[in-house]
């Protein structure tokens, strides 16, 4: 009789998808960790070779200001907080304008819900990045930032979406996940958007032609059965419209939260949450290692666990800093390819819509 592990390693070479309880058992201690790490990274050849992408990209925050303050964030303020901050239009403009000079592809748009920012201020914010720096990708507001647009305005989330396509948006980021269960929810950030409601604003920008990254904040008070369920659930969506391009684990950063009691998740927790995702989203084409959250050296070592993605630059980033990251500020082309080169992968620089890019300086065009 073969063991377990052996009976999932026969189905996912053969191709065929692991269920709930196959997820579940793959958490357990006892199951050999570099095992599933070696089986996650034949996945990932599968699919992608030995190319790990990145892009060159930065991070707009627009405003730390937010209505929901939710128990897991250290980012979020009160109007009035003496850390509070809302970027002015010349502030904005001047990110964009520096992340255009550095040859960036892409920039990042999420922050804080403010309580007294309308739709048409999220509009216009993208509008005249657009206008000012057209070649710029913007991925910009989480699932909780555009179900909250239709609430305020009374409007679908097709009619919100199709006007924020017309002011220059380009993808969603996969921010506000955290994780699906309503139990875990209730506890990490009960004000906001429900699991429903994050994967209604997924499926319809999918149907809009809009592709779009998920995420799962993992490692705080959910258990292992909550993060297969979150998997099953993002699966279910791909199945259904194919819009996802790529998984997102994020380890949780306690430090200067409401739960800053609770451990961080372990690098071999890491690990093994990147190469089980890898195993059970059959259907997503890329896994990525976010060096932000995990730290850049578990970040290299999940490049052998099934990622194939080590996200970018990433310059400007606040959110996971202020919760304790102590991941550099920033990484240069040249920090990640070398990440790359030593864990035996290829670099490949790709855009948003993960396109090659082909750069002169920080000149660049799509392949």
């Amino acid at each position: 009789m073969p063991s377990r592990l052996a009976e999932i390693e026969r189905k996912v070479l053969a191709g065929e998808r692991l269920s709930a309880e196959e997820g579940e058992y793959l958490y357990q201690p006892q199951v050999d960790l570099h095992a599933t790490g070696r089986l996650a990274d034949e996945v990932r050849r599968r699919k992608n070779g030995d190319i790990v992408s990145y892009n060159i990209n930065a991070h707009l925050n627009p405003t730390n200001i937010c209505l929901y303050r939710c128990p897991l964030c250290a980012y979020s303020c009160d109007p009035g907080d003496p850390k509070a901050f809302l970027m002015t239009d010349q502030e904005v403009l001047a990110l964009g304008r520096e992340a255009a000079a550095n040859g960036c592809t892409e920039l990042h748009i999420v922050g804080g819900v403010h309580p007294e920012k309308n739709f048409a201020w999220h509009r216009d914010l993208l509008a005249r990045l657009h206008e000012a720096f057209p070649r710029l990708m913007l991925k910009a507001w989480t699932a909780v930032e555009i179900a909250r647009f239709a609430h305020q305005t009374g409007r679908s989330l097709e009619s919100i979406l199709g006007e924020l396509v017309g002011a220059g948006l380009c993808s969603l980021p996969g921010g506000g996940a955290e994780i699906f269960a309503p139990e875990v929810r209730r506890l990490i950030c009960p004000a906001k958007a429900d699991a429903a409601t994050w994967l209604e604003v997924h499926r319809t920008a999918h149907r809009l032609g809009l592709k779009t990254t998920a995420t799962m904040l993992y490692g705080h008070v959910e258990t292992p059965a909550d993060r297969i369920d979150h998997m099953l659930r993002l699966r279910r969506l791909q199945d259904e419209t194919g819009g996802f391009q790529a998984f997102i684990p994020l380890a949780f950063h306690p430090e200067n939260t409401e739960l800053a009691h609770l451990a961080r998740p372990t690098g071999l927790d890491n690990l093994r949450t990147v190469a089980i995702s890898r195993l059970v989203l059959d259907n997503f084409p890329h896994v990525k290692a976010y060096w932000i959250s995990l730290g850049v050296g578990t970040a290299q070592i999940a490049l052998g666990y099934g990622a194939d993605d080590l996200d970018g630059t990433v310059r400007q980033e606040r959110i996971h800093h202020d919760a304790g990251s102590t991941a550099p500020e920033s990484l240069t082309v040249s920090e990640l390819e070398a990440i790359i080169r030593e864990a035996g992968r290829t670099p490949v620089e790709r855009d948003t819509l993960y396109r090659r890019v082909k750069r002169n300086g920080i000149d660049w065009t799509i392949e």
